[in-house]
């Protein structure tokens, strides 16, 4: 099996290269579309990779993609299905992009929260509001004996 290249982006600014070693993909029946081919080709695919024991990720960057993809994962394993084609081949294919594209989004690292202070406006425009809710409850009340 070929390698699986996963474009430059943010958490791998050089892109990534999956070893094929490291890929397992397995094929069964698709539902769907196939006319007489639909009970005999197996053109659904798994594709299957473990995060734990891949030497393509550096250890901030596994760290990163378990912590993002662990809903997904079963163990460490992370796997993905292609079935929406007739053909296995563009199915194979669809099973790595997609494979690209979780890992691409999972290792993007997390933007760091700016502190920043409300503007003396806001607060003016905050504090008016206040006192004019204030007013209006107050004309509702029942006048007081005095």
């Amino acid at each position: 099996m070929e390698d699986l290249r996963v474009a430059p982006g943010p958490g791998a600014p050089r892109g990534l290269v999956i070893p094929g070693a490291e890929l397992l993909e397995q094929f069964s029946h698709a539902s769907g579309p196939g006319g007489q081919g639909v009970n005999t080709a197996d053109s659904r695919v798994q594709l299957s990779w473990d995060l734990a024991t891949t030497a393509a990720l550096s250890d901030s960057q596994r760290e990163r993609a378990l912590a993002a993809l662990a809903p997904r994962l079963s163990g460490t394993v992370l796997t993905v299905t292609a079935s929406e084609q007739r053909s296995q081949l563009r199915n194979r294919a669809a099973a790595r992009e997609r494979l690209a594209a979780l890992l691409r989004e999972a290792l993007v690292p997390p933007i760091p929260r700016r502190r920043t202070k409300p503007t003396r406006g806001s607060q003016r425009r905050r504090l008016e509001a206040k006192r004019q809710r204030g007013a209006t409850k107050a004309q509702r009340r029942r006048p007081g004996v005095e």
